[in-house]
């Protein structure tokens, strides 16, 4: 399994998590752990010791700063918008599929259905956020005009199909429609605009499941959806919005429990 995530100094203790909740749930024997920086980044060597704890593989992918001279960045559009839609130019040509994660995640379940996902035709797999009503993915098309894709997908789990993506994402397409739009989540709505056809759908219940909305959840299944099943049968949470399971303040009730636990017990392997 190859992993990719990108982070600066502020996240490499979550990073750890993630994988770690990866490690205890998922049945993978190798996993290989690509994590996308600039050469400011502080953390490698807890990074790596920390993958070797966990029996996994770190490997360092350095963007070279220069590569984005071109690209139109401001306070609004950091070069870090680019990292997760042009990694596919800095990984190794051999890698054919990997999954990118946000850091603000667990993986409370088998992590392997959602990697070995048919990409086939696609270049990536994604998860549309439930609601209750489909207002925000009617508006999200008319903004982004990409009435072919189903949804709005959200990139916080997104599995990606490097053969497909080599052959499709230009540098100069994603730079040319960030100068010519007024974007909202600058990487989302350009993997939305451009690529939104070309993204296989995937439940989010199961591989994207936002916290905050469990009742929301539980509402559109008819009841189905309980805290019961989703410890059951939920692959990935997902700790959407500004109130991180980290901070001091959040409080997602058990959610936010079981990840300061997570938090924890890796943070006590990693010093030892």
């Amino acid at each position: 399994m190859n992993l990719l995530f990108s982070i600066d100094d502020r996240f490499y203790q979550q990073l750890l998590t993630v994988l770690y909740s990866i490690h205890l749930n998922s049945s993978v024997d190798e996993v290989n752990v690509y994590v996308i920086t600039t050469s400011q980044f502080h953390h490698g060597n807890e990074l790596k010791h920390g993958c070797e704890l966990l029996g996994m593989t770190y490997h360092s992918v350095i963007i070279p700063e220069d590569d984005f001279k071109d690209a139109p960045v401001t306070d609004r559009y950091p070069t870090t918008i680019y990292y997760c839609l042009l990694a596919h130019r800095y990984l190794p040509q051999d890698l054919h599929r990997i999954l990118y994660l946000d850091a603000d995640l667990l993986c409370i379940n088998d992590l392997m259905p959602l990697y070995n996902v048919d990409l086939s035709g696609y270049m990536y797999a994604s998860a549309i956020h439930t609601n209750l009503t489909n207002a925000t993915d009617v508006i999200n098309k008319i903004r982004l005009q990409n009435f072919d894709a189903d949804g709005y997908y959200n990139s916080g789990v997104l599995l990606m199909n490097l053969d497909e993506i080599r052959q499709r994402v230009e540098p100069t397409d994603i730079f040319n429609y960030i100068r010519d739009h007024i974007l909202l989540l600058p990487d989302q709505d350009v993997l939305n605009a451009l690529y939104g056809k070309y993204i296989r759908s995937v439940p989010d219940e199961l591989y994207n499941f936002d916290v905050r909305n469990l009742r929301i959840y539980e509402t559109i299944s008819m009841g189905k959806c309980t805290l019961d099943w989703v410890m059951k049968n939920t692959v990935i949470l997902h700790f959407c919005g500004r109130q991180k399971p980290w901070l001091v303040t959040t409080n997602h009730g058990k959610f936010t429990a079981l990840y300061k636990n997570y938090y924890q017990m890796m943070s006590t392997i990693s010093k030892n």
